[in-house]
């Protein structure tokens, strides 16, 4: 894609995200929208023993007087031990995996790192996955939120609740033999299961949202 494409920092954005992000030359992050729930901006799923799990970042409420807050001025609340609760997670969940081992080293400071924003945390994750990935997409940020963009734009695959999931073609998954192919989970459980065959599985996806 030449048109720069468009999208709303997510936690570890599910693979739909990272399929048109594997697509485009050119990421560039919405930095001045507000803060909505139900998005992947503060959560991720996984593939857990008992079947799709959800990793939840732990945000401040707004405090302003609207009641709303930008994303990009959105605080980590940290008197939670989120970090070593989702790394635990993904221990547990993906240990037996074929690449979680191959990984680890460079996830861990995802998970140590004292976060203050949870824009900050999502970049981190988006430069941990592009590395993994071993991609290279130039990325900026919004300076001004616009309700239509002129470019590719891809911020509604933010949305987790109802949300939209491409057809892909089944990958073996760390528990399918209990609870068969989950789609469309966080990109890390693409990752810990193809490792470097992940690339090639989002280059074959087609992200249509109209």
């Amino acid at each position: 894609m030449n048109t720069p494409s468009l999208f709303i920092p997510t936690y570890f954005s599910p693979i739909s995200q990272y399929a048109a992000i594997a697509q485009s030359e050119k990421v560039v992050f919405e930095a001045e929208d507000n803060f909505q729930k139900q998005t992947y901006r503060s959560r991720c799923y996984i593939y857990g023993a008992n079947g799709k799990q959800l990793l939840n970042v732990p945000v401040k409420q707004p405090s302003s007087k609207t009641g709303r807050k930008k994303t990009k001025d959105l605080l980590v609340e940290n008197d939670f031990p989120w970090q070593n609760q989702h790394f635990k997670s993904l221990q547990s969940a993906y240990r037996c995996s074929p690449y979680f081992e191959f990984f680890e080293d460079d996830l861990r400071p995802i998970f140590t790192k004292k976060y203050t924003f949870l824009m900050d945390v999502n970049i981190d994750t988006f430069l941990f996955v592009t590395d993994a990935l071993q991609i290279n997409p130039s990325f900026s940020k919004t300076k001004e939120y616009e309700v239509v963009s002129n470019l590719q734009d891809f911020r509604p695959l933010s949305i987790a609740k109802n949300g939209y999931t491409p057809e892909v073609s089944p990958y073996v998954q760390i528990f399918d033999d209990k609870y068969g192919f989950i789609p469309n989970l966080s990109i890390l459980d693409l990752l810990f299961m193809e490792g470097p065959n992940a690339i090639s599985f989002l280059e074959e996806i087609s992200i249509d949202l109209l």
